[in-house]
């Protein structure tokens, strides 16, 4: 079952165009070509990227936040409800009105804290100010290597200067840096390696990892506090981004990879699946842009960019500031009911005799 699983599987109509055979790409005369099982290599890579990552972070990006001001956060302990936990885990996050009021009085506590509680619960399953930025340096130096590496390897191809060279000579041979250079890949850049579209594979990766330094970058400052930076480089991330996904990518790649092949090869079903993919990318590309469009206009009216993280980040933010001024509010009520006490404390024989209960 499973071998004629196999076999239907990787037949030649459905991966290689009509005049290719799997044995046309059988090394031979001192070419090697990529295979399918090369991919398995992708397995102990990730786990060495995992471990790269771990001491990346300890000991290059936490001193990096420490060094441009970021502060290990200490948050607040909530205190242990049952009830609310329950209703946190099996209901809903963020209670409604109704609820809170529920709530409050079956736990004997007023709706504030019950508002108060949720909040701060929340918050113990978000990511701190430090992770985020750990994250986003990682990201940033990831994107930076891997682009740089790929223009280390692709800078003396002819098919980045002349792309009908992307399907000249196909099945073509490959070099074996190439292989590092698809280990960020999972879906489209795994259907390319093993359809043997390399070329294209590359130019689509160098070409959408170019926008991704910026971006995280950005991010990084941002975490640091650094607006006037942040809003700069997020500035050039969004010229970037356009001119590479919008424009370079849909009126270049896609046409060599979409319209070009057709005075090649007759259509089969591996470069019409890998076009659906590349499509589908373009479709996300525009989604973005018009996220990236509001990003612009919300900079430009209140000069600041607080988009550049998720929605739930900024919702976070927000919810940070909200308990922080709580917290304030307290302390000053707690200074306030002190003084009190210690103004009476202190002015007591001023006080008429008889009247020390008021």
């Amino acid at each position: 079952m499973f071998q004629m699983f196999k076999e239907w599987f990787w037949l030649e109509r459905f991966w290689l165009p009509p005049t290719i055979k799997w044995s046309d790409l059988e090394d031979h005369d001192g070419l090697v070509f990529v295979k399918p099982s090369h991919l398995c290599m992708t397995i102990p890579y990730a786990f060495v990227l995992i471990i790269i990552r771990h001491f990346f972070e300890k000991f290059i990006a936490s001193p990096l936040a420490k060094t441009i001001g970021i502060k290990e956060e200490v948050r607040k302990k909530i205190i242990p409800n049952t009830v609310l936990e329950n209703f946190f885990k099996h209901s809903t996050r963020k209670p409604s009105q109704t609820d809170i009021y529920g709530l409050a009085k079956k736990c004997n506590l007023t709706e504030r804290q019950v508002e108060r509680w949720f909040r701060s619960r929340r918050n113990q399953d978000r990511p701190c100010r430090m992770k985020k930025f750990q994250e986003a340096c990682w990201r940033f130096t990831f994107y930076l290597m891997i682009t740089i590496a790929g223009i280390a390897f692709l800078y003396d191809k002819p098919w980045v200067y002349d792309l009908w060279e992307v399907w000249n000579g196909y099945p073509r041979q490959d070099f074996l840096a190439h292989v590092i250079h698809h280990l960020a890949a999972v879906s489209l850049m795994s259907f390319s390696w093993c359809a043997n579209y390399i070329r294209s594979g590359t130019l689509v990766m160098i070409l959408h990892d170019a926008a991704d330094i910026w971006l995280e970058s950005a991010k990084m400052f941002s975490y640091a506090g650094w607006k006037q930076t942040c809003n700069i480089l997020f500035f050039i991330f969004s010229i970037v981004f356009f001119i590479s996904r919008l424009i370079i990518f849909p009126f270049w790649i896609l046409y060599f990879t979409l319209i070009l092949p057709l005075q090649y090869l007759e259509p089969f079903f591996s470069c019409i699946f890998l076009n659906l993919q590349l499509m589908v990318l373009q479709i996300l590309n525009l989604y973005w842009g018009y996220f990236i469009l509001k990003m612009l206009k919300r900079c430009i009216f209140t000069k600041n960019i607080q988009d550049v993280r998720s929605d739930d980040e900024d919702e976070y933010e927000e919810e940070e500031v909200e308990e922080e001024k709580e917290e304030k509010e307290e302390a000053t009520e707690g200074k306030e009911t002190d003084g009190l006490k210690n103004g009476l404390g202190a002015n007591r024989h001023l006080i008429p005799n008889g009247q020390h209960g008021c």
